[in-house]
């Protein structure tokens, strides 16, 4: 099955709503303006159910195939949120809106299922239903993990569910996946140091904090490469170092860090935060002073499943003529909770040539729509192949 001619017909049409999504981007759940897009578009491609409002700002559209004789219903995600970065591509059809963008692709994804979506509602050619999500704040707010608990999957009965993202660096409308863990845990963790402040003149006056703090990103380093077991894949990054105050005269009574832990299992998860109390303690105590952490576990671990993991191979191999094994990504995906509650898998489809992504020159690869719609609507017709 080599990239639907359908698709090649629609391109032009849905590269227009992937740049008009793109010209008015919307961060987290205040997605307003592409739902009620997603959804309007969803009611003039004949959808059989659209519902608004699931994990607040999410959409999910229902269509059924031609028939339904083995009950099979399978769900396709796709995000539709920006992020909070001032646009520096020059584009005709850049952001409107100051420091939000598409700095992730967010737009292509939304189109390539509203693409997909135009696709299987004409021709239903499939045995059951398949339950198409827009989901919400992906970038930090876990839209995912909001509709899951808004009990999304049993409601549509939902049995399989799909992912896919863009991915600059790979050859436009290439293909790669991994079975298992695939995108890293991604937590973050707030430390603050308390000494006594005093005149830097007069240092043995004071504990100093900022001396306290300063060990401690050293320290926090010897979690990767002391206590975690080497094969284990982990990173412990200190991002944000604050002092109480910024007079060159003045020895601090506070600093306040910040960063993030990232992940690939839940036995170092729980070592790494662990030992990042147990290291802030220890560096407090022994000069004189007092550390807090605040330990925030954000997604999990993204794992794919092997049979989905298989099978979404396959229908890329049909479209591509190959899919390579994808790389595991230390970045974080909330499709994570959608895997948890079901099996399926989620792929990465090559963006070619451009800026990474969340960069502020990124931009998605409208040549990329054939395959990306060709691979869902693959996954509706194999997985549910016309009775």
């Amino acid at each position: 099955m080599p990239v639907k001619n359908r698709f090649a017909e629609l391109q032009k049409e849905i590269t227009a709503w992937r740049r008009d999504i793109h010209e008015n981007p919307e961060i987290l759940f205040e997605t307003h303006r592409t739902s009620a897009l997603v959804a309007e578009k969803l009611k003039e491609f004949g959808c059989d159910e659209i519902t608004t409002g699931i994990g607040r700002t999410g959409v999910v559209g229902v269509i059924k195939g031609k028939t339904d004789t083995a009950g099979k219903v399978i769900g396709l995600r796709a995000d539709m949120d920006a992020l909070p970065i001032h646009e520096a591509t020059g584009l005709d059809y850049a952001s409107k809106t100051p420091n939000a963008m598409h700095a992730c692709g967010h737009d292509g994804h939304t189109a390539m299922l509203l693409g997909a979506a135009k696709y299987l509602s004409e021709t239903r050619n499939f045995d059951g239903t398949v339950v198409l999500i827009f989901q919400p704040a992906e970038e930090g707010g876990g839209g995912g993990r909001e509709m899951c608990e808004d009990g999304m999957m049993d409601r549509w009965g939902i049995q399989e569910v799909y992912g896919m993202h863009n991915w600059p660096g790979e050859p436009t409308g290439a293909f790669a996946i991994r079975s298992g863990a695939f995108f890293a845990a991604t937590d973050q963790f707030d430390i603050t140091f308390e000494g006594r402040g005093g005149h830097a003149a007069k240092p043995h006056e004071t504990i100093d904090a900022t001396v306290m703090a300063a060990q401690a990103v050293l320290a926090l380093q010897t979690i990767a490469a002391r206590n975690a077991d080497p094969v284990e894949q982990i990173v412990v990054s200190v991002t944000s170092f604050e002092t109480s105050s910024k007079a060159f005269n003045v020895i601090p009574q506070r600093v306040q860090m910040k960063g993030t832990v990232r992940t690939m299992s839940n036995d170092i998860r729980d070592l790494a935060e662990k030992r990042i109390k147990e290291i802030c303690a220890g560096v407090a105590a022994t000069l004189g002073g007092t550390a807090e952490v605040t330990y925030h576990r954000g997604y999990p671990v993204m794992a794919n499943h092997e049979e989905q993991t298989e099978f979404a191979a396959k229908v890329a191999t049909d479209i591509a003529g190959g899919c390579e094994e994808a790389p595991l990504v230390m970045g974080g995906e909330d499709f994570a909770f959608m895997l948890e509650e079901r099996p399926g898998a989620y792929i990465l489809v090559g963006n070619g040539d451009s800026a990474s992504v969340h960069h502020p020159e990124y931009n998605f690869n409208d040549e990329a729509i054939p395959a990306g719609c060709s691979w869902w609507a693959g996954i509706v017709e194999q997985r549910m192949p016309a009775a």
